[in-house]
């Protein structure tokens, strides 16, 4: 194995990403349990300094990353009790290349539609990380759509606050030093994001409840840049090095 020859690893699969019951429970029994324990969550804005001291990162899923990022923020404003929704859009790209019913161009062309509603691989992960972030459960109901585009993914996150708060400010103070992280004033859009490592990041309030938008490209900050940003913290090296912010349409 190349940890056993002191290579650092950044894995894109689903296996270090979850704890071990979680992950048995919606995937399969773990084949390498040994090395679960010392794998770091590889969202920088989370877990930056962890990143640079770890020799095994799990690079987070695409709606994980989108989603976690925009109830980031507000964590330590939430109430427990409530619930928190997302609603998840997705590129047909997030399917894979494996021929399937779902992706086929007469399924998906000029149609969306939601698919593994509440039993998605991905709503555990989302819990798992904000528990850890909060130290505190939340329910987490999430819901993933797909989309007749070929990249791309929109997330739509519903929470509410334990008393009102000057929402706008919290997001902004909070991603204030993250350059992959931008702050906008109106709903986030995916032609902004395609093609660079950004999240895009939008709320919107009406007294305790919270509206947050967030936009990202699947298959750059949600798996193949993101793990570009990880191998750099790693390794000592400009985070920044190599990683895209031209969008596709400006």
């Amino acid at each position: 194995m190349l940890l056993a020859l002191h290579v650092k690893v950044v894995d894109l699969s689903a296996d270090y990403r979850l704890e071990l019951e979680a992950y048995e429970k919606h995937y399969c029994e773990h084949e390498d349990k040994e090395h679960l324990g010392e794998a770091v969550y590889g969202l920088p804005e989370l877990n930056r300094a962890k990143i640079k001291e770890a020799r095994l990162i799990a690079n987070p899923g695409c709606y994980p990353t989108a989603s976690i990022l925009g109830v980031l923020p507000f964590l330590d404003y939430l109430n427990k009790e409530a619930p928190i929704f997302i609603d998840a859009k997705s590129g047909v790209s997030g399917a894979g290349k494996k021929p399937t019913t779902t992706a086929h161009f007469v399924t998906i062309n000029e149609n969306i539609f939601a698919y593994n509603p509440l039993k998605h691989r991905h709503e555990p992960e989302i819990a798992e990380k904000l528990r850890l972030a909060s130290g505190q459960a939340f329910e987490v109901n999430f819901v993933p759509h797909l989309l007749p585009v070929s990249r791309g993914m929109l997330i739509s996150s519903y929470v509410q606050t334990r008393e009102v708060i000057d929402a706008k400010a919290v997001l902004k103070a909070y991603y204030a030093q993250e350059r992959f992280v931008r702050i906008r004033e109106n709903p986030v859009d995916i032609k902004s994001t395609a093609g660079t490592n950004f999240c895009d990041i939008f709320v919107s309030q009406k007294g305790k409840s919270l509206f947050i938008s967030s936009s990202i490209d699947n298959l750059l900050r949600g798996a193949s840049s993101q793990a570009v940003v990880n191998a750099n913290l790693m390794c000592g090296l400009d985070e920044y090095a190599g990683i895209p912010i031209i969008a596709y349409v400006p």
